[in-house]
């Protein structure tokens, strides 16, 4: 078994889903992987990984306007407010979805369906700096 890592860094200008999908599998393709695992893993706790549809922008925009009805960010029983009144609701959010992925990989490539693409989702007002960390396991 072979074992190869990487952090990726994305900047984020807001609440919303920025796609990573080419910038991992190119990665993988320098790897030469046959078959394995990649496991990817977000280092924040207001921000969510997801595998989502790639085609169409109004499904992002329906996500969005999804988690923003169901964690609304003016909620008077939010204690938490450190840096914000996006603070609290990042965090459910995040909380609600996913903060890491398991992404099959056969025959050196990433095993996604036609219209899925990997994506970060920031769940903060303001942009960030995210990190992704990966790990590819392979034979």
């Amino acid at each position: 078994m072979r074992q190869f890592t990487r952090s990726f860094v994305i900047e984020t200008r807001g609440k919303g889903l920025y796609a990573f999908t080419a910038p991992l599998t190119r990665w993988v393709s320098e790897c030469r992987p046959g078959n394995g695992l990649l496991t990817l893993f977000v280092r924040h706790t207001s921000a969510s990984l997801l595998i989502q549809e790639n085609a169409d922008p109004d499904v992002q925009h329906d996500l969005e306007a999804f988690l923003s009805r169901l964690v609304p960010e003016v909620d008077t029983r939010y204690r938490h407010r450190m840096e914000g009144p996006d603070d609290m609701p990042a965090h459910i959010r995040a909380a609600l979805t996913q903060t890491q992925l398991s992404i099959p990989v056969f025959d050196g490539r990433l095993v996604l369906g036609t219209w899925q693409g990997v994506y970060l989702y920031e769940h903060r007002r303001a942009g960030q700096r995210r990190e992704v960390a990966a790990h590819l396991l392979t034979d």
